[in-house]
C-alpha cells in the first residue's frame, strides 16, 4: 500500500490549563461531529480515511467512499455480528469509537490523542473554575484497542503515541516493512503480509524462471522505494539473483523521461526481466515508452500488487504488457458485507454520522437545505438503493477490516476465559485491561478469517503472507486477461505459464550462460551473477565450480576435465619395430657366434684353433655370447629380475670381451718390447696366466656390480617426465628399470676404458708379423669398435628429450653392443672359421718356429722400418726376407 517514509518517535507532553478543563466537556461535544460513538462494555477505536487530505493547510478533503466509508461500515458490520454471537464474548457488548484520519499522518495523531485521553491523569485539587463551582471531568471512554489506520504513514505516526500509552493497534491495509519491526512498533499488528513478503514472493517468482540478472523499478515514495530495497536486500541474502540496474520513477516524471528509462534499461540486455514497484499511471507510461521504442516482447515484466489484476495500466497496450507476472494479495469478497451495506439507508444507519454525506456523494443529490454539495439541482427522496442507484462493488480491504476486529475480539475473548472464568459479562478484573496481556493474546489468535483464510500473526505481528499470481496473457481469440498462475504461501506454487518463445520454453534473463565442464567461472568482481569462462588448460582438471587445480604428477584430466585418471603406461613392446631390428640381429649374432663355438669345440686340436689361443678364444666368444643376449633383458618388460640380469650383463659381455683382447694386445706388446732388450722370454706370457689376468680385470666389473646391488637394489618405477606431452592426451608414464644414464655409463665406462686401452697396444702392436697372433685383425676391431661406440654417445644422449627417447636409447644401447660384437666376430674368428671348414688343407701344421726366430723376425721387421728412409725400394726387402727365411732354418 503506497505510503510516506516517516520516522518521527512522538513524545507527548500534554498540559491541560484549567480553562481548557473546563470547556473539555463542549469541545468533546464538537469533537463528536468528526467520531462516531457506539457504547459498550469493551470499546474499541478506529481510524479510517473517511476523508482524502485537503489542499493548503485545510487538515480534510472529499469524502472516499471505498477506502473510507466501505472500510468504516466493515468495523460497524463486525462488531455486530460480534455483539449477535453466543459463542464470542457472550454477555459482553463491544463498542466503538471510530475517528476520520483525513488521510494525514499529523491530522491522524491529533484525533488518535482521544483515545489516550481517558489514561491522562487529571489533578482537579489546583483547578479553580471562574464561577467558584468545581469542575467537571467527563469521563472519557477507555479504549482497549485500535483498529487501523490505512495508510502506513499515517499507522506509524499513531503507532508511536498508542504505543507510550500501551494500546494494541491492529492495521488493516498498512504493508510498509518497516512496521515489522517489533522493537519500534512493538504494540503494532497487522492482519495484511508487509511487502517485505511480497519481495520474497516476487524472487521466489525471478528464481522459479531460472533469472539471475534483473532490473528493479520505482516510482518515488515510500512504496515504491522500500519495495525495491526490500527486494534487492532479500536478493543480495540469497545470493542468487544480481540487480543489473535500479532505476526511479520521479514523483513528477519531465517529458521523455520514460523514454530515458526504457534506454537505460537496454543497457544491460541481458537483465530482460523488470522488477517493477510502481504506480499505476507509472506503469502505464512505461509499458507506452516500450511500445513507442518497438521492445514488445523483449521485456519480461514482474508487478507488484499496485499493478495486480488491474485493467488501466494496460489498456490499450495488450501486446507489451503480455507476459507480465503480477502479484496480489490474497482477497476475497464478503458476502454478507454486500447484503449488509446494500440495506443500508439514512433512517437505519443513524450511528455513522458521516452517511449523510456518503449517500450525497454517491448518489448525487443534496440532502436538506445544509446539503455538503451547494449547487447540485437534485434533491435526495432517501429512499435510493446502494447499487440500485449506483455502482458498487465491494472495496477490496473489507475483508482485511473484519479480520482485525475479530482478532481483537478472539482475543478478548481469551482473556475473559482467562481471568473471569464462567463469569458471564465483565468482571472485575476485567475492569482494566492490561495492554500489555491483551497484546500477548492478540498475537496468540488463530481462527479462520472472514474470507475462509486462517488468520495469525508471527512474532512480528505480521499476518502470513498469502499472494495470488497472475500472468497477463492473451488466449486464442486474441482477448488479454489476467490469468491465476499460481499462488505464494511462505513458498512458491507455479503452474499454467505461457510465454511468446517458439519453442515454449523459458526466456532467460541471465548475464552469463553456465560455463561447459571442465571450465572454470572467472566471476567479475561484485557481479557474483556474470562471469568469464576459462577452459582448464593442460594438465589441470576442473576441482571446482571457480577453480581448476593441478593433477598429481601420475595422473592427467579425463576426456572433459571433471576428475583426473590414471596416465597409460607403456613399455617397449617386442612387436615394436624398436626391438625388432635388434632382435633380429642378436639372434643372428647368437647363431653365428654358437656356430663358430660348437666349430672350435670340434677342431679343437687343429693347427689354427691353438695358434689362437684356446683359451683367452673361449673368454672373448663368451663376452661377444653375452653381448647379443644383453638384448633380450633390455627390451623385456622391467621387473625386478630383468631388471637385475640387465645390471649384471650390461657391461659385463663387453668387459668380458675387451679384458681378453685387452689380454692379448698386452702380452704381444710385451715380448715385443721385451725382445728388443733381450731374448729371455716375459714373464706371465702362459695360457694360465693370461686368464689369471683376465679374470682379475673383470672381477673389477663383478665387483662393481656388487657393491651396486647392495648400495641400490633393483626395482622398477615409472617414468612420468619422459613423455608428459604438452597434450595430456598424448601422455604416457614409462615404465623403467631404475638405471640413471649415469649408472649405465659406469657400468659401460670400465669396459670402455677396457676398450680404449686395448685399442691403444693394437696401435703399437700394429706392425708385428702377419702370422703372429692376428695383431692386425685386433687392431681393426678396435678402431671399428671405437667408432661405433664414439657415434653411440651423442646418439644416446642426443635424443634424450624427443618423446621416443626410451626406444631410441634402448635400440641404440643394444644394437651398439651387438655390432661391436659383430665386428670383432667377423675380424677374428669368421676368417678362421672360413679356413677350418673350406680350406682344411691350409689347417696343417707348419714346421716349427723357436720363440727366438719369431723375436728375430720382429726385430728385423723393426729395422727395416729404419733402413727404408735410406735406401732405394726393394732392395733390403728380399734381403730381410732371406734372412728371416734363414733364422727360421737355424732352429
Amino acid at each position: 500500500m503506497p505510503s510516506h517514509h516517516h520516522h518521527h518517535a512522538v513524545v507527548i507532553i500534554t498540559i491541560i490549563s484549567a480553562n481548557v478543563l473546563c470547556f473539555w466537556w463542549h469541545q468533546s461535544m464538537q469533537e463528536h461531529a468528526h467520531s462516531i460513538r457506539l457504547d459498550g462494555d469493551i470499546i474499541l477505536g478506529g481510524l479510517f480515511p473517511v476523508h482524502a487530505r485537503g489542499e493548503r493547510g485545510v487538515p480534510c478533503g472529499e469524502l472516499k467512499k471505498e477506502k473510507g466509508i466501505h472500510r468504516l461500515e466493515a468495523m460497524l458490520f463486525a462488531i455486530d455480528l460480534i455483539n449477535k454471537d453466543p459463542d464470542l464474548l457472550p454477555n459482553v457488548t463491544l463498542g466503538a469509537r471510530i475517528l476520520d484520519t483525513c488521510s494525514r499522518d499529523t491530522y491522524a495523531l491529533e484525533q488518535s490523542l482521544t483515545f489516550v485521553q481517558a489514561l491522562i491523569e487529571r489533578d482537579g485539587s489546583d483547578v479553580r473554575c471562574a464561577n467558584g463551582e468545581p469542575p467537571i471531568f467527563a469521563k472519557p471512554d477507555k479504549v482497549v484497542g485500535v483498529i487501523g489506520a490505512s495508510a502506513s504513514s499515517v499507522s506509524i505516526m499513531v503507532a508511536n503515541i498508542l504505543r507510550l500509552f500501551k494500546i494494541p493497534q491492529i492495521s488493516y491495509a498498512s504493508t510498509a516493512p518497516e512496521l515489522s519491526d517489533n522493537t519500534r512498533y512493538d504494540f503494532f499488528s497487522r492482519v495484511v503480509p508487509p511487502d517485505s513478503y511480497q519481495a520474497q514472493a516476487m524472487l521466489d517468482i525471478v528464481t522459479a524462471m531460472g533469472w539471475n540478472y534483473v532490473s528493479t523499478l520505482a516510482s518515488e515514495g515510500n512504496y515504491g522505494e522500500s519495495g525495491v530495497e526490500a527486494f534487492v536486500q532479500i536478493s543480495r541474502e540469497s545470493g542468487g539473483v544480481c540487480i543489473a540496474q535500479s532505476l526511479k520513477i520521479l514523483r513528477e516524471p519531465r517529458p521523455g523521461e520514460f523514454d530515458k528509462i526504457i534506454l537505460r534499461l537496454l543497457e544491460t540486455p541481458n537483465a530482460r526481466a523488470v522488477i517493477m514497484f510502481a504506480n499505476e499511471d507509472d506503469i502505464r507510461r512505461i509499458l507506452d515508452a516500450a511500445k513507442r521504442h518497438n521492445l514488445t516482447g523483449h521485456f519480461l515484466w514482474v508487478g507488484s500488487d499496485s499493478w495486480g489484476s488491474k485493467i488501466s495500466p494496460v489498456v490499450q497496450q495488450e501486446q507489451v504488457a503480455e507476459g507480465a507476472v503480477t502479484i496480489l494479495p490474497k482477497r476475497t469478497s464478503v458476502d454478507a458485507f454486500d447484503r449488509y451495506f446494500k440495506s443500508r439507508s439514512l433512517s437505519n444507519n443513524r450511528r455513522n454520522v458521516w452517511f449523510a454525506e456518503f449517500w450525497e456523494e454517491n448518489f448525487g443529490c443534496k440532502l436538506g437545505m445544509h446539503g455538503k454539495k451547494p449547487g447540485l439541482p437534485k434533491k435526495c427522496t432517501g429512499l435510493e438503493k446502494v447499487g440500485r442507484e449506483s455502482i458498487y462493488e465491494q472495496e477490496g480491504k473489507v475483508q482485511f477490516v473484519m479480520d482485525a476486529v475479530y482478532a481483537m475480539a478472539h482475543a478478548l475473548h481469551h482473556m475473559h476465559r482467562e481471568l473471569c472464568a464462567g463469569y458471564p459479562g465483565l468482571c472485575p478484573r476485567m475492569a482494566n485491561i492490561d495492554g500489555k496481556e491483551l497484546l500477548a493474546h492478540i498475537r496468540a489468535v488463530s481462527f479462520n478469517g472472514s474470507a475462509e483464510s486462517q488468520v495469525t500473526f508471527n512474532e512480528n505481528g505480521d499476518a502470513p503472507g498469502r499472494y495470488d499470481i497472475f500472468q497477463y496473457q492473451i488466449n486464442n481469440r486474441s482477448q488479454a486477461e489476467y490469468k491465476v498462475i499460481g499462488h505464494w504461501t511462505d513458498q512458491l506454487h507455479l503452474n499454467a505459464l505461457q510465454w511468446l518463445t517458439d519453442d515454449l520454453s523459458l526466456p532467460a534473463s541471465v548475464c552469463s550462460l553456465p560455463c561447459r565442464t571442465g571450465e572454470r567461472k572467472k566471476v567479475v568482481k561484485g557481479v557474483p551473477c556474470c562471469w568469464h569462462c576459462e577452459r582448464c588448460e593442460g594438465y589441470h582438471f576442473q576441482s571446482s565450480e571457480f577453480t581448476c587445480e593441478l593433477c598429481p604428477y601420475e595422473k592427467r584430466p579425463n576426456q572433459n576435465r571433471t576428475s583426473c585418471q590414471q596416465i597409460p603406461i607403456i613399455k617397449l613392446e617386442w612387436h615394436s619395430p624398436w626391438a625388432l631390428a635388434p632382435v633380429f640381429i642378436s639372434v643372428l649374432g647368437i647363431i653365428t657366434t654358437t656356430f663358430i663355438i660348437v666349430t672350435f669345440v670340434r677342431y679343437n686340436d687343429t693347427p689354427i684353433v691353438r695358434a689362437s689361443g684356446r683359451e683367452m678364444s673361449y673368454v672373448l666368444l663368451t663376452g661377444i655370447f653375452l653381448c647379443y643376449i644383453i638384448t633380450f633383458p633390455m627390451i623385456a618388460a622391467p621387473d625386478i629380475v630383468v631388471c637385475s640380469f640387465r645390471r649384471i650383463f650390461l657391461g659385463l659381455g663387453m668387459c668380458f670381451s675387451y679384458a681378453a683382447l685387452l689380454t692379448k694386445t698386452n702380452r704381444i706388446h710385451r715380448i715385443f718390447e721385451q725382445g728388443k732388450k733381450a731374448v729371455t722370454a716375459p714373464r706371465f706370457i702362459s695360457p694360465a696366466s693370461q686368464l689369471v689376468i683376465t679374470f682379475s680385470l673383470i672381477s673389477v666389473q663383478l665387483l662393481g656390480i656388487i657393491v651396486w646391488f647392495a648400495a641400490d637394489p633393483p626395482h622398477t618405477f615409472v617414468d612420468y617426465g619422459e613423455q608428459r606431452t604438452q597434450d595430456p592426451r598424448n601422455a604416457r608414464g614409462v615404465l623403467k628399470c631404475d638405471i640413471s644414464d649415469l649408472s649405465l655409463i659406469c657400468s659401460l665406462g670400465y669396459s670402455i676404458l677396457l676398450m680404449v686401452t686395448c685399442t691403444v697396444y693394437a696401435i703399437k702392436t700394429r706392425s708385428v708379423p702377419e702370422t703372429f697372433n692376428e695383431a692386425k685383425p685386433i687392431g681393426f676391431t678396435m678402431y671399428t669398435t671405437c667408432i661405433i661406440w664414439l657415434a653411440f654417445i651423442p646418439i644416446f644422449f642426443g635424443t634424450a628429450q624427443s618423446a621416443e627417447r626410451m626406444y631410441i636409447q634402448t635400440a641404440t644401447l643394444t644394437v651398439s653392443l651387438s655390432l661391436s660384437a659383430s665386428v670383432s666376430l667377423g675380424m677374428l674368428y669368421v676368417p678362421k672359421v672360413y679356413i677350418i671348414i673350406f680350406h682344411p688343407e691350409q689347417n696343417v701344421p707348419k714346421r716349427k718356429r723357436s720363440f727366438k726366430a719369431i723375436v728375430t723376425a720382429a726385430t728385423m721387421t723393426t729395422k727395416l722400418s729404419h733402413l727404408a728412409a735410406e735406401r732405394p725400394n726393394g732392395e733390403v726387402k728380399t734381403e730381410l726376407c732371406e734372412g728371416v727365411e734363414a733364422s727360421g732354418e737355424l732352429s
